[in-house]
This record gives structure tokens, sequence and C-alpha cells, in this order.
């Protein structure tokens, strides 16, 4: 499987790789190492001519300027975080099938030589997809020379996961979650959305339009609230202003606001900051509201009057003290009301 997998039997020490490659053995080392494999000695025979030609294409990318000092470990060690999570789920779903039969190895191999080619063709098509998607809003970005995008930010967190995992299996706790993120991502790109990452039983989503990030936080609530539903009950957290994009993540206050909200929110509901609800609102109320409600007082009985679109409500909720911000402005949103 090694051989098959590495294009052929271990057959070099590290130190004959670097030599091979052009390239320093402590640099070698440290790529390496930033891609998350194992520590190898160097007697150690552990490497083969794969290797020798990707430290020499890595030499070509730091010598063309794309591999700078400034972003050669990120990007590294973003590539073996992701490629060894890869890795692992592929695996187990080929030794999954590969037990089934008499002889697991032979399977296996088997498997894997039918499969992998496929597989590994279908990764250069998707990366390839979502290249094209990531440069066309980057170059964009890059175009007007900011730094930073103002984009919508959702967190979308499952309700009571503590207490439901407790009652399932393994592997119905791996199935509910797998669903919950399937159909999470579902909701997100037809309406114009961007899953960011999962993270345990939360998702983390853009939109470049606060409208779309608005209807894709709704939607999962709404889901979260139709007992004929399996998708499990959520909260959300909505938030819009300035992010810094970097190695497919986010990051900023706004990415940060829209977490803390998150905490806060209510089962099945949303709750939107100051810059979703001015992206939201009608121009001419938008304009009047900063001063009202800088001046609101925190008691719920004097707070300002709800902010009615014709697709939102937005209702002022007392100001929460949360990690980093000790007096948030929020609104819960809502669909309006139909007589």
């Amino acid at each position: 499987m090694e051989a098959f997998l590495l294009g052929g039997a271990p057959a070099l020490t590290r130190v004959e790789v670097a030599e091979r490659a052009g390239v320093p053995l402590e640099l070698a080392q440290e790529l390496w190492r930033l891609l998350g494999f194992a520590h190898q000695g160097d007697d150690t025979v552990a490497f083969t001519d794969s290797d020798v030609r990707a430290l020499e294409l890595t030499a070509d990318l730091m010598r063309m300027g794309i591999l700078g000092e400034d972003s050669q470990a990120a990007l590294v060690r973003t590539w073996g975080r992701s490629y060894a999570r890869l890795a692992e789920w592929q695996t187990s779903l080929l030794a999954g099938l590969a037990v089934e039969g008499p002889d697991p190895d032979v399977r296996m191999a088997e498997l894997a030589a039918g499969v992998l080619p496929r597989v590994e063709a279908l990764q250069s098509y998707v990366w390839r997809r979502h290249l094209a998607s990531a440069a066309s809003r980057l170059l964009t970005a890059e175009s007007t020379g900011a730094a930073e995008v103002d984009m919508a930010v959702c967190f979308v967190d499952i309700v009571g996961y503590t207490t439901h995992s407790k009652n399932l299996s393994e592997g119905d706790l791996v199935q509910w979650i797998e669903r919950f993120e399937q159909e999470a991502t579902g909701v997100a790109v037809d309406r114009g959305g961007r899953v960011i990452k999962t993270i345990g039983d939360e998702v983390l989503l853009t939109a470049d339009d606060p409208v779309a990030a608005a209807e894709i936080a709704l939607a999962l609530v709404e889901r979260g609230l139709d007992e004929d539903d399996p998708f499990p009950a959520v909260r959300a957290g909505l938030s819009f202003g300035p992010v810094v994009s970097r190695l497919g993540d986010v990051f900023g206050p706004t990415v940060n606001i829209a977490a803390r909200l998150t905490s806060v929110a209510r089962p099945g509901t949303v709750v939107v900051d100051r810059g979703l609800h001015d992206a939201l609102s009608p121009p001419d109320e938008s304009a009047e509201t900063p001063s009202s409600a800088a001046a609101a007082p925190d008691d719920p009985a004097a707070e300002e009057p709800d902010t009615d679109t014709p697709s939102y409500r937005l209702k002022r909720l007392r100001r929460v003290s949360v990690k980093g911000y000790s007096r948030l402005e929020a609104w819960s949103l809502r669909r309006p009301k139909h007589d």
C-alpha cells in the first residue's frame, strides 16, 4: 500500500532527498515538520523519489515568490492539516469496505488502485472550482486596495448539543453531526453564502450580501423549529462589517461579535449586531437610529420601537455584556407579522 501511494518503496533518507532536490537540509526538515509528518532521523530510509520531486516544486515556488518567508509556514501548515483530515476520512471509508471481505489487506489494495485515481482527479476538480471562485472574490478586493472587505458573518449553533449527544451512540452522533453540516451547507450555498468551517456543533459561514446572510440564518432557525423536520434546533448570531480573510478563514471584530451574539441568542432565534441591523433597515431609519440607540436606556420597557421592513422585523434587545464587549448592541431578527 505504501509503495503504491508513494510511487515506490522507500529507498532514501532525508539527507539524500535534500541533496537531490538541491535544498538545504534545514529547510527540508522544517517543511516536513510543518506538514505534520512524523519525525525521521538522518539515517532512516523513509523517502522516495516523490519526496524529491515535492521538495523541488517547493523550491520552485519559493524562487517564484509564491512561498515567501511571511507565508511559507502558514500555507504549508494549512496544507498539512487539511490533507491529514481528508486522508483520515478517506482511509476510514476504504477500511470499512475492506474489512467486509475475507482478506482485508488484499481488498484494501484493490480498492486503493481503483478508487484513489478517481478521488485524486475529483479533488483536483473541486480545488480548481474553489480556486476560480476565490480568485474572483479576492482579486476584486485587491483591486480596491482594501485589506478588509465588508461581509456578513454568521455562526449557527446546535441547541442542547451536549445533552442530546449523551443519548446517541458514537455512530449515531457522527451521522447526526454530518447531517447537520450537510443541510446547513446546502442552505447556505443555495442562498449565496459560503461555509468557512465547522467547529463541532457549530457552523461558521459568510455572505457578501447581508440579506443573503439573514435569509440563511432564518431558514436554518425555521427548520430547527419545525417538529416534522429532523434538522436540530439551532440559534444564530449575525454581524456585518469589515473582515480579514486569510488561508480560507476569517478574522476580525465582526467575526468575534457574531460568535458572541450566538452565545446569548435564545433557542430558535437570530440575534444581529448594529452593522447587520443598519444594512437591513431602510436608509432613512438607519441614518436616525445610531443617535437614538446610543441614548436608549437598558431598561427593556423603554427600548426603541421595532424596526419594520418589508421582509424583516428587528426588535431591539437589552445591551449584552460578553467577553471583549461590555455593552454590545443587539437586535432579534424575525419575519414580519402578517395580518
